[in-house]
């Protein structure tokens, strides 16, 4: 069976040039944000909090082939985290 797309026209891209509009409603209603008092030495820092020590330990076991992954733990986590997500949008 040939597929025949002769027929499907594919609407025109917009070109680049062409600015994008702003929402109308943006002068209507204003939103803020404020920071905890903990996030004001992470605004400070000049380098995001790692640790270098780990990492380099990691990609040691990566390269040398002994990194063990725990499929397990990687979907308890995954499913915390969608249990938490959904959670927290019942309570809002």
């Amino acid at each position: 069976m040939k597929i025949d797309n002769s027929t499907f026209k594919a609407p025109p891209l917009r070109p680049a040039s062409t600015p994008q509009r702003a929402p109308e409603n943006t002068s209507q209603a204003a939103e803020s944000v404020s920071l905890s008092s903990s996030a004001a030495p992470l605004q400070k820092a000049e380098t995001p909090p790692v640790n270098a020590t780990k990492i380099k330990e990691i990609k040691d076991a990566i390269a040398q082939g002994r990194f063990q992954i725990n499929p397990e733990a990687i979907a308890d986590g995954l499913l915390e985290t969608a249990r938490d997500l959904v959670n927290s949008q019942r309570q809002a």
